[in-house]
């Protein structure tokens, strides 16, 4: 899987969830379970609460490069 500031968090959290929830957390979006919350792209969650999309998108694939 490879994730792109487009995609959507519910696709990323439904096939890695043990490698991506810590990294959402880390950032501050503890709401993962939230309908609304699950339908954001990456890049929408991280303007949200104010984090660099980039440096989170890189951290995600890393995480879920052997997913």
């Amino acid at each position: 899987m490879i994730i792109t500031k487009d995609t959507i968090i519910g696709e990323i959290m439904d096939a890695a969830p043990n490698e991506a929830a810590p990294l959402f957390l880390e950032m501050g979006m503890h709401c993962l379970g939230c309908p609304s919350a699950r339908a954001e792209t990456v890049e929408q969650a991280c303007y949200v609460h104010g984090q660099n999309v980039d440096a989170l998108l890189e951290k995600l694939n890393a995480a879920v490069a052997n997913v």
